[in-house]
């Protein structure tokens, strides 16, 4: 298969789609990585210049090219507990702040969820947190804009090399059906407490609901200094008071903003919503 040709002006205007569209912001010498993820489906298509897909992108019922071209262009990298300090910050902070200011049933988003790995693994968290002990119940509601990985989420089956990425031989024992030799299944007590829907973060968030907490992690790296900032002050709308927003290890939220603190815990760092009440011990 040949790469598709991708002249400079094309680029650009691809560039611009994307952004517009998803928030995504292409470097400006990322065509390998266009040529790369978009070379199957513009075969498919018959298309052999980039230029000629961002014509058909902007014709009126373009909308199921537009989602493939999304869905190509989108990274899913994602894993188990991924760098593990968010989830003991979970059982050591913060749900013990939630249980001790009352909040028996919490809502927790994962922003950029992908295939649905960080929403069971704040799921088997919150779990392992009750069987210590903890009087708590809790529902995750995980969002990504591509509905294929929505639609994995929910469906909670993944290869044994998927499940073993992360996940200690008890958690897998404990928290996933055996359905085959290399397909294992989220049990369903922990699919019952998760909820998957697509969406995009340059859309509105009110059908989502409130939240005590917000994991929008490796995500906010890939939009412009503006549309983060949006992101990170319209999730602080939908976090209830004294509300945690987490983010990536190499990720922050400005120092200008003035929603959150940034508080360190002594597994990380974590934001919370600023109003009235008494601040994590430091």
């Amino acid at each position: 298969m040949l790469a598709p040709s991708i002249r400079p002006d094309d680029y650009q205007r691809f560039r611009q789609f994307l952004e517009q569209t998803c928030g995504i912001v292409l470097g400006e010498n990322k065509q390998y990585l266009v040529s790369s993820r978009l070379g199957q489906l513009m075969a498919r298509q018959g298309i052999s210049e980039l230029g000629v897909l961002v014509d058909r992108l902007d014709r009126p019922g373009a909308s199921a090219l537009r989602g493939e071209v999304i869905e190509a262009m989108t990274t899913n990298e994602t894993s188990w507990f991924r760098d593990i300090y968010p989830f003991h910050t979970l059982n050591n902070e913060l749900f013990p702040r939630f249980q001790a200011e009352h909040r028996n049933q919490i809502r927790v988003w994962s922003a950029g969820c992908s295939s649905g790995q960080e929403v069971y693994s704040i799921l088997m968290a919150l779990d392992e947190y009750r069987q210590g002990g903890g009087r708590m119940e809790g529902e995750v509601v995980g969002t990504d804009i591509s509905p294929n990985m929505i639609e994995r989420g929910k469906e909670g089956i993944y290869a044994a090399s998927e499940v073993r990425r992360g996940l200690s031989e008890e958690r897998r024992r404990r928290y996933f059906d055996t359905l085959s030799a290399d397909r294992w299944q989220v049990k369903s007590s922990l699919r019952h407490r998760a909820t998957f829907r697509v969406h995009n973060l340059l859309d509105s968030y009110s059908p989502l609901g409130r939240f005590d907490a917000v994991f929008c992690r490796n995500v906010l790296i890939y939009f412009s200094m503006d549309s983060r900032e949006d992101i990170i002050r319209r999730i602080a709308q939908t976090l209830r008071p004294g509300g945690y927003l987490i983010v990536g290890a190499s990720e922050s939220v400005a120092r200008n903003m003035s929603e959150f603190e940034m508080i360190r815990c002594q597994t990380g760092v974590v934001y919370r919503l600023r109003d009235s009440r008494p601040v994590l011990s430091r």
